[in-house]
């Protein structure tokens, strides 16, 4: 019995996936393919196929909305769960707001901004999911998901056991959490806002997505900054200083627009972006001193 058939026994076959292409999935638009791939629809389902997966002794791997990963060219093994749309949903009453972990950020920044209010106009441009947010800490334009998180649920991918933590005991610093170091998943997040006037917190958002606009390479595809910010430096600026924008392996390039991205110009590889970070890593330590760390998370095995 291959590992499809097995999960097709007792999950749902309309959304479960078999040799998936990890470039539909990925903001990269690279990746080879997901040997099983998983869409629940809530807890239940979740902590079914986690179940699963342990009486199989394969590997699970979970993801949002692809905006911060690399997927290596030969794929993945194992199951990928991606909480997408199928787990989504968000309810606000009062300052407080509850979303789901497939819930994109974009739509959970206008979902507080028709409800006037203020806290999340940061995350109005950041392409990720809140499952993924949460984990990473997403944050742009000194905002990040910590600011405004009251508490998150989380699922012990061992025992599909859910518990509700405050924000005390998410440990979310500079993209990282207490969900990434210990592979628990995000299932849902709490946030506590503040009233605002609408047509100011629009404003807000129109100026920031004006400067992304401006600053990045949008209309390529990428996961966003490429390397983390080292303490005391921009990474984008260490790169240009190095003199590597417009830098290409195949058709992955050091955007001119932003260095600190890397883009794919159209038919990169996994295998073109791993190896121009690489040379980028060596070239900035080679003129600065400092090591660049990946932002972007590295996953799957090579052709």
């Amino acid at each position: 019995m291959s590992l499809y058939d097995f999960f097709a026994v007792r999950l749902p076959e309309e959304r479960l996936l078999k040799d998936e292409p990890m470039s539909r999935h990925t903001t990269f638009h690279v990746g080879g393919p997901a040997e099983v791939m998983f869409l629940p629809s809530g807890e239940e389902e979740l902590a079914q196929a986690l179940l699963m997966a342990k009486e199989a002794a394969c590997p699970v791997f979970f993801m949002g909305r692809g905006s911060n990963l690399l997927v290596r060219d030969g794929g993945i093994k194992g199951l990928v769960i991606l909480m997408g749309e199928s787990f989504s949903g968000i309810r606000i009453e009062a300052n407080d707001v509850y979303a789901k972990a497939g819930d994109g950020l974009i739509r959970l920044a206008g979902a507080a901004y028709e409800a006037g209010l203020s806290g999340l106009e940061f995350a109005s441009g950041i392409p990720g999911s809140v499952g993924g947010g949460m984990a990473m800490n997403a944050g742009a334009y000194g905002g990040q998901l910590s600011d405004v998180t009251v508490s998150a649920r989380l699922m012990d991918v061992n025992t599909g056991e859910v518990r509700e933590l405050p924000i005390e005991e998410l440990k979310m610093g500079y993209r990282e959490s207490r969900a990434l170091s210990n592979g628990e998943i995000v299932t849902g997040a709490h946030f506590r806002l503040k009233p605002g006037d609408k047509a100011e917190i629009k404003a807000l958002m129109d100026e920031l997505n004006r400067r992304r606009r401006e600053k990045q390479p949008l209309s390529f595809p990428s996961a966003g900054s490429t390397f983390k910010r080292p303490t005391g430096y921009f990474a984008g600026a260490l790169i240009e200083q190095a003199g590597l924008k417009g830098a290409s392996v195949g058709s992955a390039e050091v955007s001119t627009l932003h260095a600190g991205f890397i883009i794919n110009r159209g038919g990169a590889t996994a295998s073109d972006i791993l190896a121009l970070m690489k040379y980028v890593t060596e070239r900035v330590l080679e003129t600065s001193g400092v090591t660049l760390e990946p932002e972007v998370r590295i996953i799957g095995s090579d052709a």
